[in-house]
């Protein structure tokens, strides 16, 4: 189909947890893409990460073809002119925060979005995130409320609702508020929100014809080179027949096996070899017009030449054509995903560093977020210093090596970047900007003697009922919070708040899941960096320093931080048979202190047939010998799950 008024690309954004995969699902068996015979739970949710958890990690396109005249009477019709068999394209986003870039090359793709609300919990702060990024991106956006098929979403009726499924005012008063506060939050009348079940598909046909109607179909967009057909990158994946395989939507020209192509970001040259859609396997085609979303096979091996968010630019036809100078042909909107935090892993066994390697290669293509460079540590051996979007994003691929390669690796503490001006002569090997500082993402290369220290700083929006309001403020000491600023929602609050990124890679969300009983969200954007009074703070186990677990922390916290985790390790490290000292080290001087004791060999009952006290002491001090012998050539190893469970702040 090459005429684009009979396509439209659209996504679904919502909170974690709102049920955009199972709206998903409804929409494949609606529109006949999925048999229901081979139906399954979260089809587009391919990881089984994602399975587990219940939530999206990877973005997931598909195409769906589907017939308007299967709409009811009362729906609006289109133009009788009008074709009326359509192509969708949906792209299934992640909701939690870490994964916004993922979002972001989602909405580039699109004309439309489904901003998908859950009718029993309400406007929460992702809901509020997604959408100004739908905003900002300028796409047409359908208001649904989901899950209205609970018991609860009809505790008021007094009979089975059947002929008005679509009247918010005959459920419950959650469902009500919800569908208010949707309406006001994109200015339309309430009864523009489609009330939908992703369970059982209640008001589904009602959401397709939304979308049919009013959002926009695609349009191209101008270039100054009219034989030169363009492409967003939004998303790829290795195969190991085909090499790296990009998912694209085409906003110029069309695509076709066998021409020349070029990735503008990288000015890599590539011969496409094969083109298609997602439907939801992949199938091949002959071409991909302007305004379809598809995928391109690069050939391409290395994982270093294709980037999220680039622009593929080639000729019409399969006879090929030179691509012209790249330069200014790039489709707006591009950027580096930028990480903030770092974590250094290292192989569990170290013959197992290029298996590491090749599996890091195989995590980049398939999240474009995700940087890692060669690590060393004097304990640990060789490894890869990663950078992530957050502390779910690190946990995510940390589960991905085990689960997907086979790769047990041991982890540092999660950090974030600083800002530190040094002399000259310190850390001659990192580069410095114009005002003498150089960027420090591990805590054990922060030097004893420097001028200043800048950490990274986040803006913050939490959602949550006015009941917990207190509690949640309750959480502004604890975390450095400052600049706080609250708004009400209906029955609900934002708090708006600047704290430091450090303070939320520990356990803040943890800490806000206890106090609010799960009732509370948030999102977050980076905020800039501010100067403060930092220090580095050592952890010694045994004599020895462990690399992984230094970090940086306020100069007030120092004492308190060091004591807190040096307690936690000794819960959590398992005794040997000889005694660890647990030492914290900052300011030049040891501030903490706690000692593992080592295992005690029982010598037996010396009674009265078994020799007096004199023979137990010498074995007694038989043991002490060799226990100090043994803690000579001591050395510890931390094992990967207690890293895991020191994570905590």
């Amino acid at each position: 189909m090459e005429n684009r008024e009979q396509i439209r690309n659209f996504c679904i954004i919502a909170h974690i947890d709102h049920g955009k995969s199972t709206l998903a699902d409804r929409l494949l068996e609606v529109t006949g893409t999925i048999d229901k015979r081979k139906m399954k739970n979260q089809f587009l949710d391919q990881l089984e990460l994602e399975r587990e958890r219940g939530i999206t990690i990877k973005m997931a396109p598909v195409r769906m073809m589907y017939n308007v005249k299967t709409l009811n009477s009362e729906f609006r019709v289109l133009n009788e002119s009008q074709n009326q068999d359509f192509i969708l394209n949906l792209i299934d986003t992640p909701g939690h925060p870490d994964f916004g870039y993922e979002v972001s090359r989602a909405l580039e793709a699109v004309e439309g979005a489904i901003l998908l609300v859950d009718g029993m919990q309400g406007i929460q702060a992702q809901t509020l995130s997604n959408l100004y990024a739908a905003q900002k991106a300028g796409l047409k956006i359908i208001g649904a409320v989901n899950k209205v098929d609970m018991a609860i979403a009809r505790a008021h009726t007094t009979n089975e609702i059947t002929n008005d499924e679509q009247d918010y005012k005959n459920y419950s008063d959650e469902i009500q508020n919800t569908v208010l506060e949707t309406a006001n939050l994109l200015h339309c009348d309430p009864r523009e929100i489609v009330l939908v079940s992703g369970k059982t598909g209640l008001g589904v046909s009602r959401l397709l014809h939304e979308i049919v109607t009013t959002v926009p179909a695609p349009r191209e967009r101008k270039i100054e080179v009219a034989k030169i057909s363009r492409a967003l990158v939004f998303d790829s994946f290795y195969d190991d027949h085909k090499g790296i395989i990009a998912m694209v939507r085409v906003f110029n020209g069309s695509l076709v096996k066998g021409a020349r192509a070029e990735l503008a970001a990288v000015r890599e040259k590539i011969v496409i070899k094969e083109v298609g859609y997602v439907t939801p396997g992949m199938h091949e085609s002959e071409h991909i017009h302007s305004g379809e979303i598809g995928y391109v096979v690069t050939g391409l091996k290395d994982p270093h030449k294709i980037k999220i968010g680039d622009t593929l630019l080639s000729s019409h036809s399969s006879a090929g054509g030179q691509i012209p100078n790249s330069k200014g042909m790039q489709l707006p909107g591009y950027k580096e995903p930028s990480p903030v935090v770092f974590v250094s892993f290292f192989p569990d066994d170290a013959d197992e560093y290029d298996d590491l390697k090749k599996s890091l290669d195989r995590l980049k293509l398939n999240d474009a977020s995700f940087v890692y460079e060669p690590d060393f540590n004097e304990v640990l051996g060789r490894g890869f210093k990663g950078g992530f979007l957050g502390k779910l994003h690190f946990e995510i691929i940390s589960q991905r090596l085990d689960r997907e390669f086979g790769i047990r690796t041991i982890t540092s503490f999660p950090s974030v970047a600083y800002k530190v001006k040094v002399g000259p002569k310190l850390l001659p090997h990192l580069a410095r900007d114009v005002e003498g500082f150089v960027r420090i993402q591990n805590p054990k290369d922060l030097p004893a003697e420097f001028g200043e220290i800048w950490e990274p700083m986040i803006a913050i929006e939490l959602v949550c009922p006015l009941s917990i309001m207190g509690a949640v403020l309750g959480l502004q000491e604890s975390f450095r919070w400052e600049q706080v600023t609250t708004e009400t929602l209906g029955d609900r609050v934002i708090v708006r708040t600047r704290m430091p990124l450090a303070e939320l890679i520990s356990d803040f969300d943890d800490r806000l899941k206890s106090i609010s009983g799960g009732f509370a969200s948030f999102s977050y954007h980076e905020d800039g960096y501010q100067k403060n009074d930092l220090e580095r703070l050592d952890i010694l186990v045994a004599g020895e320093l462990v690399p992984g677990l230094s970090r940086i922390v306020p100069r007030e916290s120092l004492e308190y931080e060091g004591r807190k985790l040096a307690l936690r390790l000794k819960e959590v490290l398992p005794r040997q048979q000889f005694p660890q000292a647990i030492q914290a080290y900052a300011l030049g001087r040891f501030i903490a202190r706690e000692t593992i004791p080592a295992f005690k060999k029982e010598l037996g009952n010396f009674g009265k047939n078994g020799g007096d006290r004199t023979r137990k002491m010498k074995l007694w001090k038989k043991q002490k010998e060799g226990k100090k012998k043994l803690l000579a050539m001591a050395q510890v190893r931390i094992a990967p799950e207690d890293f895991k469970k020191l994570l905590a702040k």
